[in-house]
């Protein structure tokens, strides 16, 4: 068996294709979607980030614009900006990029950002929204996940999905979207994490098997069932000599492996990571959506 690959990058362009429809839809209505972006810091990894999001908008005809700090910045002055920004009615999506500096405390940054203008979905509004199953945006990477599966036919419901991984950004929102009662969830999900022990028999029963641990080609075939569907989150640096770079990217499950047992697989790169992007910009066009309405609504 040699597992069909899931394209991120081709899934991501359609879903593109979409929005650019959309942004044309909000033009006619003189709204032109923008997100801000908070950088603070010289992270290399967060500032190639930021540069892919912010490409993504020029590409869609969006407003992207990056707010770029020193690490130096007083949590003081950084708050008074996502303030500013909150009532700036050209940015209808505010992200602040992640990590930030140890002496800024991130969680009431995040909470200090308009539920509204939120598209990263962190906010405990949105997140108690997401519970209830009743989401203004979802988080970008589980979204993004959600399409992958769905655009290429795999079907939720009934099926065992496992996830390795608890966080806030990946585990348990993906596990709260997959348990919703809708036509793309009903699946049956169980979280796996440092204290779950004997991962693999849990794995070994996965459906689906999603993998957002952060550690390098730590699952390898052996712990995959045959014909299970795996989703691989982690981006992971390994030296790598032959590379200009000196490193290259893998992923948390050992991909040669894997793709002779399982049915289907995401690459990494070229899987989730696309689509962790394209679904911040859909959030953002649903989150001018959102303007526009209010504003229809204020007339």
């Amino acid at each position: 068996m040699s597992a069909r690959l899931l394209d991120g990058k081709a899934t991501s362009e359609a879903i593109r294709a979409e929005l650019k429809e959309k942004v044309a839809v909000l033009a006619q209505k003189g709204i032109q979607p923008g997100l801000a972006v908070i950088l603070v810091g010289d992270n290399p990894a967060s500032a190639s980030y930021v540069k892919g999001k912010t490409k993504a908008c020029a590409e869609l005809k969006m407003v992207g614009e990056t707010f770029t700090y020193p690490e130096s910045i007083s949590h003081s002055e950084l708050l008074a900006l996502v303030r500013k920004l909150n009532g700036d009615s050209h940015y209808h999506g505010i992200l602040i990029q992640l990590p930030v500096p140890e002496h800024l405390d991130s969680p009431s940054l995040l909470e200090a950002i308009d539920p509204n203008k939120d598209v990263d979905c962190f906010h405990p509004q949105n997140v108690g929204c997401l519970l209830l199953g009743r989401p203004t945006y979802a988080p970008c990477t589980p979204a993004g996940i959600m399409e992958l599966l769905v655009r290429n036919g795999i079907t939720l419901e009934g099926k065992h999905v496992v996830i390795v991984g608890r966080s806030n950004i990946v585990g348990k929102p993906l596990a709260a979207l997959l348990i919703q009662k809708s036509s793309h969830g009903n699946a049956t999900v169980t979280v796996c994490h440092t204290g779950s022990g004997d991962l693999s028999r849990y794995t070994r029963t996965a459906d689906i098997l999603v993998a957002a641990m952060g550690k390098a080609e730590f699952i390898p075939g052996s712990m995959i069932k045959s014909g299970a569907v795996v989703v691989d989150v982690g981006m992971n640096r390994v030296p790598d000599f032959s590379k200009k770079s000196g490193y290259r990217l893998v992923g948390d499950v050992h991909f040669d492996s894997a793709q002779e047992v399982a049915s289907a697989i995401t690459p990494v790169p070229g899987g989730v990571g696309p689509m962790t992007v394209t679904m911040l910009m859909a959030n953002t066009v649903q989150a001018a959506n959102l303007f526009s309405e209010k504003r229809k609504d204020q007339r």
